[in-house]
């Protein structure tokens, strides 16, 4: 990843996986549920555990950034080129059909090429409200323009109308809608 303009972002290290898993998951809500065939967010754990530490995968280290103060992060941005996406979401897919037995999946494609893709954007629950959220967005937006981006995408659940002003007031448009899972998101994007 290039350069980042804030101090308190790095790139994530693979042994970033406690504090950031549970991050992703949060960001995920209900979906990292189904796509661990539970209803127990803790029990989706283990699954994104060993995907954030492995490579070339949508939930990678090698696409996350962490904020950091003092050792403890407090937020995470995992973003990638939507034209990867297949690439990306394969290894997954073919793991939770094999070990969760999740098969009968609706799943729609939630980016597009040429868009730099935010798979999720989280910040503690404890540390909402510091404008981390905002530096996280900053940042992955800076990487999009150094990669001469177009457009850097991400979907909202309509159940959070909190988030969608957040991306508003940032210049986000809506575009669609995509059904992942059980759910049905807004297709945001942002022109750079």
């Amino acid at each position: 990843m290039n350069p980042i303009p804030n101090p308190n972002i790095r790139p994530a290290l693979p042994e970033d996986y406690k504090q950031v898993v549970p991050l992703i998951i949060q960001a995920m809500e209900d979906l990292a549920c189904t796509f661990a065939n539970t209803e127990d967010p803790h029990k989706a754990i283990p699954l994104f555990e060993y995907f954030f530490q492995q490579k070339a995968n949508q939930y990678s280290f090698q696409h996350t950034l962490v904020y950091e103060e003092l050792g403890e992060v407090m937020g995470s941005i995992t973003f990638y080129d939507g034209a990867l996406l297949p690439q990306y979401r394969k290894p997954f897919l073919e793991y939770i059909a094999e070990k969760y037995k999740v098969t009968d999946l609706i799943i729609e494609d939630e980016t597009v090429p040429n868009e730099v893709y935010i798979d999720t954007v989280s910040v503690s629950v404890k540390h909402q409200g510091k404008g981390i959220g905002k530096k996280l967005l900053a940042a992955a937006i800076s990487h999009a323009k150094l990669g001469r981006q177009k457009k850097i995408g991400l979907l909202v659940a309509y159940k959070n109308p909190s988030a969608k002003k957040l991306y508003s007031a940032l210049g986000f448009e809506s575009v669609g809608r995509k059904q992942l899972g059980n759910s049905v998101y807004e297709h945001l994007q942002l022109k750079l």
